[in-house]
Order: C-alpha cells, then sequence, then structure tokens
C-alpha cells in the first residue's frame, strides 16, 4: 500500500489552484483539441462537491444554461485545466450539495461569504 502512495507522489505535478470549496462560484479554463488545433473554453458554475484524494481528486461544477443544468466532473490534476478563477465565495453548510438540483429559479442563488 506504501509503494502506490510513493509511486503517486513521485508523478505528482505541482498545481497552485485557488483553495475553493463547494458553492463556490468558479470559472474552469479547460483546453479543447478540435483536430489539430487547440482552444480554451471557460466552464463557469458551482461547484456540487470535491472527492478522492492524491491523483483520483475530482470536482463536480454545476451550471444552468436554458434553464437546463448541467453538471461536469473535473479531475483535479487534469494537463488540460489551465487555470481555476474562484468568482464568489458561497456559504453552504455541507459539503455536497446535490440539493441544488431539485432547485430552479432564485431558490437555486446561495449566499455570499462575508469576511
Amino acid at each position: 500500500m506504501d509503494l502506490i502512495k510513493v509511486a503517486e507522489s513521485a508523478f505528482a505535478r505541482e498545481i497552485d489552484y485557488p483553495e475553493f470549496g463547494p458553492g463556490d462560484t468558479v470559472t474552469v479554463s479547460y483546453k479543447i483539441k478540435e483536430g489539430e488545433k487547440e482552444r480554451i473554453q471557460d466552464y463557469r458554475g458551482i461547484v456540487i462537491q470535491k472527492k478522492g484524494e492524491g491523483a483520483t481528486k475530482t470536482f463536480t461544477v454545476r451550471k444552468t444554461t436554458g434553464g437546463i443544468g448541467i453538471e461536469r466532473i473535473f479531475p483535479f490534476y487534469s494537463p488540460f485545466i489551465d487555470k481555476i478563477t474562484v468568482n464568489k465565495r458561497g456559504k453552504v453548510r455541507r459539503a455536497r450539495i446535490y440539493y441544488l438540483r431539485k432547485l430552479t429559479g432564485k431558490k437555486a442563488r446561495i449566499k455570499e461569504k462575508r469576511f
């Protein structure tokens, strides 16, 4: 078991993303390859959850487009993530805010955390 952790730490790359958590509104700049061209597409939404540890760590971002909720799971250590920007800090009391899936309109808003 320790050999696996040693191997993961040897191949782990250093990432300097800002600290974010569930309820925060983030913009993920993701590299998309179309044929031979490569471009960066921004995906802005609310972080639903952070999951896993080590190389398998992921986070889920949910956005609403045209009244339809879309969720996307990003691997934390993906080479395709260019940068992550935190737009707003949300005030939530849970680690996984799946209840947002059932809410629509103004009810789906999350209060902003005050500092």
